[in-house]
């Protein structure tokens, strides 16, 4: 999937990229990785062995947070919980990397709760998506390292996934990221396929996630800047005007007009919901706001609620083509 991207690093090394983006250590087999519940609670205890198993399964050894499996309403743990088993992860020296067992809702509001500066002095890498969105941009803005937006520890993780990750976090590969090829019994293949909005290519670093979680830490100290970034964004269970809503929040607050270049992974489940002749399809919706730009855009890579997924590093430089429909990092995530 890539070349070997930097040298290999001492253990518990690091440094910055040229462009000042602070470079965590590489995942080595033995290595021990924190397990988190940031957001929703898991219940089922046999869920968690599972979680754990998979952790086994990719050579490293799982530590869980003080008050996994709790739970509070909805959530794992109160804020205070779920902020203090971050901060201890991130101070803990023997914990090399931290993976969130899964998301839902509730990690922007453990965000005040956090020790930035202890998390600015442990580089690791984070791993998660969905709801997880809220901690990769708050690190982006606040900690300065690299992290990976990613399955949670919860996901299938079927071979495409973990090939992904492990080529950005135990290889420090720098991969092109484009969709398999589709095996469909049919003239032209429909699975994988790329929309595009506008053709080029754009290079900038990698910032973005879950939609709906961007747009609602709009206003707040927990985003980073996103002038000349490759903004990437995906959604669930959305319906097309909502996609709207959110990507007009997003061009409202001057987001989008500094990008450098978009990308639309999967939209899981965002099909409008009963007879909706009048409305706008999610192409059309995504067309009004991002083919207006003047930079590259697509809509199609494999970002999202999705069984099989690439793992984006945030904060790293990568180049999109926006013809191709592909990804290319310029540069390794780990040292």
């Amino acid at each position: 999937m890539g070349v070997l991207g930097a040298a290999m690093a001492a253990p518990g090394a690091w440094a910055a990229s040229p462009a000042g983006v602070v470079k965590p250590p590489r995942l080595r087999p033995g290595d021990i990785v924190g397990l988190i519940e940031p957001a929703g609670f898991t219940d089922d205890a046999f869920d968690l062995d599972l979680v754990k198993e998979t952790i086994v399964a990719m050579g490293l050894v799982p530590r869980p947070g003080r008050h996994l499996a709790e739970r509070y309403g909805y959530l794992a743990g109160t804020d205070a919980d779920r902020a203090a088993d971050i901060n201890a992860m991130f101070a803990d020296p023997q914990v090399r990397a931290v993976f969130a067992v899964r998301g839902g809702w509730g990690c922007a509001r453990v965000l005040p709760f956090l020790d930035f500066a202890k998390i600015r002095a442990n580089p690791k890498l984070l791993i998660g998506f969905s709801d997880i969105t809220a901690l990769h941009l708050a690190f982006a803005a606040r900690a300065g390292f690299v992290t990976i937006h990613g399955p949670n520890a919860a996901s299938s993780w079927p071979r495409f996934s973990w090939d992904a990750f492990r080529a950005v976090a135990f290889d420090g590969a720098t991969p092109m990221l484009a969709n398999p090829q589709g095996q469909e019994d049919r003239l032209v293949q429909r699975i994988g396929s790329i929309r595009t909005f506008k053709g080029g290519k754009a290079s900038g670093r990698l910032l973005g996630g879950n939609l709906t979680v961007l747009s609602t830490l709009m206003g707040t100290p927990w985003v980073p800047d996103f002038d000349g970034a490759i903004l990437f964004i995906e959604d669930v269970s959305e319906q097309p005007y909502r996609i709207d809503r959110m990507l007009t929040q997003l061009s409202l607050a001057g987001v989008l007009g500094k990008v450098a270049g978009v990308v639309f992974g999967q939209c899981s489940d965002c099909g409008p919901s009963g007879a909706s002749y009048g409305g706008f399809t999610l192409p059309e919706v995504l067309q009004q706001h991002l083919g207006k730009l003047g930079v590259p855009a697509f809509q199609g890579a494999l970002i999202g609620h999705v069984g099989s997924q690439f793992s984006l590093p945030v904060g790293c430089r990568a180049e999109i083509d926006a013809d191709a429909g592909t990804i290319r990092l310029l540069e390794a995530a780990v040292l």
